[in-house]
């Protein structure tokens, strides 16, 4: 008998397997991978390089609380990311600041000059309701035709003019010259991966882990009082009211004979290519070898679901559901998948804590970044 089964062992489990377990939980945590860790599983490929398996994973967070709960279970490799975009035949830094403006049209701009030149750019747009109308109306219509329209009709299969606004605003432009991905206090990699992180996670003795087994097959054959679920909230319900949708994406590594590939960690291809960008994984995990490794990201529309799509219709969609799994007893849901919501990672641990503090009948801490 377990006091919970929890489905899922990425982040959202993970945190609630490892905190009700803390707090005397017996808990059975499965996922239907060969592993725990989620989309941040990271493993050592036969070159020996350590890789993302899905992809890239730049922990950030400006939540002290957060780090410190992940600061239990790794040491951490200080990095601050920071991508690069090739337009125009050039390599510019991304997000735009004052040194892709200048580059890219051979100026000499300082910080108020970069204000002016925006300024003058941009189109008055009032309320953005659109990721088109976000980026237009801070930058002008160039700069969104060079670094932004075809990035996302790339990654989302959509036109900006028909994705919300938000999408947008996750990458802002600058007026200085930072040039980092992320601007939050924390920022930092697992010393020695995600995947040893998780398994230091879970292993405590009132947790149980199942892998490469679904769900279903668990919960008829074992009892348990409360289920975590962390999955593709439509699926949990059969589909009832149609599927969301998601995007998904295609890997393609590649090992090469020499210590370093590209000039930075990412690069961003906005406008060429099918794929949206090439990681080297050595940039974000210090490694040192002699050869190094790198992924090429192509989007798709089949495959694992991993990105919400921000949309007015698939919000409403999502509302029909989070109504059946409000008046699911004895259910909880948590999770990128599971509440439809386009979390970063601390965004997902900030809610797992929050939800395990409900659980437990405890008044959330103050710093939760939580839904």
């Amino acid at each position: 008998m377990f006091d919970h089964l929890i489905v899922g062992a990425g982040f959202a489990g993970a945190v609630c397997a490892e905190r009700l377990a803390a707090h005397g939980r017996k808990v059975m945590i499965c996922d239907r991978r060969p592993h725990v860790g989620g989309n941040a599983f990271d493993h050592y490929d036969d070159a020996g390089v350590l890789v993302h398996a899905y992809g890239p994973h730049i922990f950030h967070t400006a939540s002290r609380r957060i780090f410190d709960y992940l600061s239990q279970f790794t040491l951490w490799r200080p990095y601050e990311h920071r991508v690069l975009a090739h337009v125009d035949g050039k390599l510019l830094p991304f997000p735009i600041n004052i040194d892709t403006v200048n580059m890219l049209y051979g100026l000499e701009l300082d910080e108020h000059g970069i204000e002016a030149f925006l300024a003058d750019r941009a189109e008055k747009v009032g309320h953005p309701r659109t990721s088109e109308e976000a980026v237009v109306g801070k930058v002008g219509r160039d700069l969104y035709e060079k670094f932004f329209r075809n990035y996302t009709r790339k990654q989302w299969g959509l036109d900006p003019s028909e994705l919300d606004a938000a999408v947008a605003a996750r990458v802002p432009a600058r007026t200085n010259r930072d040039d980092r991905y992320f601007t939050d206090e924390f920022q930092a990699m697992p010393l020695h991966g995600y995947t040893r992180m998780f398994e230091r996670m879970l292993d405590h003795p009132n947790i149980r882990i199942v892998l490469n087994t679904d769900w279903r097959d668990l919960a008829s054959e074992v009892k348990f009082a409360n289920l975590v679920y962390s999955g593709p909230v439509d699926a949990f319900f059969d589909y009832r009211h149609g599927a969301l949708p998601y995007r998904s994406l295609e890997f393609v590594f590649e090992t090469h004979d020499r210590p370093i590939f590209q000039p930075g960690a990412v690069i961003n291809y906005p406008n060429e290519h099918l794929y949206t960008r090439i990681t080297e994984f050595k940039y974000l995990t210090g490694q040192e070898h002699p050869k190094t490794s790198v992924v090429y990201e192509i989007p798709t529309a089949d495959g694992d679901p991993y990105y919400p799509v921000p949309r007015p219709q698939n919000a409403e969609l999502y509302r029909k559901y989070k109504s059946l799994a409000d008046a699911t007893r004895h259910v909880h849901f948590v999770g990128r998948l599971a509440t439809y919501r386009y979390y970063n990672m601390d965004q997902v641990v900030g809610q797992a804590l929050a939800l395990v503090d409900r659980i437990l009948g405890r008044r959330a801490e103050t710093g939760d970044r939580a839904a």
